[in-house]
């Protein structure tokens, strides 16, 4: 979107409010600056580490009117320099991260369509990827029914990359073709249970012959629970997937989880846990089956270690994962606060070339501020310590040091408001 175009959106936006039932508008900037050495995959021998700031930048507007709600959020992600400073046209540009309408068609029942963030629980295989820059929404429709402590969701989503005269292959990469899915969930008073069946398509292309062009279909069947009593906090996911993958092995693969946290005093909590995820032995499905589970459309970024070096764009169909982490977050002040997790890292299948399983571990530190109202700034420092297992796995026994650092700024003021 052109910034003239992009003006005349939010101008016909303010005079739209005026006059009309709730209307807001607010903005984000956030700056990141990172150091990458080793982040995702073991660094190699005679390569220099990388250092960049990436930059999101959102301007979102949310209109509510009876029965209606109507949600705009324009996004810009950039890495500052990727385009020069006298600049005649912007690679990147303005595009949109969300665009919805909600209509309410009875009490309890409504109706959701557009592009839209899908999140659910703890994320765990629907998020919004929040942590990276550009984050994650679907072009979905999505019926939802609430009534006090009952949820019950329905979504479906088809995908297309182009108007067409015939034909329905999808050719655009990183998405699915198509899915259905119901969420429901039920709150008491200390305990509350999610139940999730996800049907998943994908789009199989074949190169020699497009009339074998078809979708494989998964299903991922399973629930979150979570539990408080006093100071104690517990939560589970347990989910079971069957079905195809896109290359039309069978599939029959879990994902096991476990999770307590305590509450020490008002400003301590101390955590356990574990998540087991199968996997295939050697790390690639075999005699038309796969073992390997996937967490599809999850925020991957707050499991597993914030290095990435499990299900962030690698690690899928491979030899699957065990991650025992302790965890601790410390409330310093009003304004700050102090996170610290580690994790140990195993295979649950076998790695081939090697009989340990044992993976590494990996050390998180995170530190955030707020510096104003709307204002916070973040750092974080994250350190591998990889094994033999891990170097196997990567391709990679240079033994170089292997971590990450980060800062970040947030800005998210609310601009404009008004109320019926």
């Amino acid at each position: 979107m052109k910034p003239d175009n992009f003006i005349k959106v939010v101008f016909c936006f303010f005079i739209f409010s005026f006059g009309h039932a709730q209307f807001s508008l607010d903005t984000e900037l956030r700056p990141r600056a990172e150091y990458r050495h080793g982040y995702k995959t073991l660094i190699p021998d005679h390569v220099d580490a990388a250092l960049f700031v990436s930059q999101r930048t959102r301007l979102n507007a949310d209109y509510k009117l009876d029965g209606l709600s109507f949600y705009l959020s324009l996004q810009d992600v950039r890495v500052w320099g990727d385009v020069p400073q006298l600049n005649l046209s912007d690679k990147n540009g303005l595009g949109i991260h969300q665009v919805w309408g909600e209509i309410q068609l009875l009490e309890d029942l409504s109706l959701k369509v557009g592009r839209q963030e899908i999140s659910y629980d703890d994320h765990r295989i629907f998020g919004n990827v929040g942590w990276a820059q550009q984050a994650r929404s679907h072009d979905a429709l999505l019926l939802k029914y609430q009534k006090s402590d009952f949820k019950i969701h329905l979504g479906l989503a088809y995908n297309q990359d182009a108007e067409r005269l015939n034909g329905t292959t999808l050719t655009t990469p990183s998405t699915y073709k198509s899915l259905h899915y119901i969420w429901g969930n039920k709150t008491w008073e200390q305990f509350s249970a999610s139940l999730l069946i996800l049907n998943n398509g994908e789009q199989f292309i074949d190169l020699i012959n497009s009339n074998n062009n078809k979708t494989r279909y998964s299903q991922t069947l399973g629930t979150h629970l979570k539990y408080q009593e006093g100071h104690l906090n517990l939560s589970s996911n347990i989910f079971y997937q069957i079905g195809k993958d896109v290359l039309d092995n069978d599939l029959n693969a879990f994902l096991l989880a476990l999770e307590g946290n305590y509450n020490v005093t008002q400003k301590w909590r101390v955590g356990l846990g574990a998540e087991l995820q199968s996997g295939n032995n050697n790390g690639l499905p075999a005699d038309g089956k796969n073992k390997a589970f996937t967490p599809f459309y999850g925020t991957n970024h707050k499991f597993n270690g914030h290095m990435d070096y499990f299900y962030v764009g690698s690690h899928n169909n491979n030899v699957g994962l065990l991650d025992v982490y302790v965890q601790t977050k410390l409330t310093i002040s009003e304004k700050s606060d102090l996170s610290l997790a580690f994790h140990n890292f195993s295979a649950e299948g076998k790695i081939s070339g090697t009989d340990k399983k044992e993976l590494g571990s990996e050390l998180d530190l995170a530190y955030a501020y707020k510096l104003q109202k709307y204002v916070s700034l973040t750092t974080g420092y994250s350190h591998l310590f990889p094994t033999k297992g891990m170097e196997t796995l990567k391709g990679n026994s240079d033994g170089n040091t292997n971590n990450w650092g980060w800062v970040m700024l947030t800005i998210n003021p609310t601009l404009f408001t008004t109320k019926e």
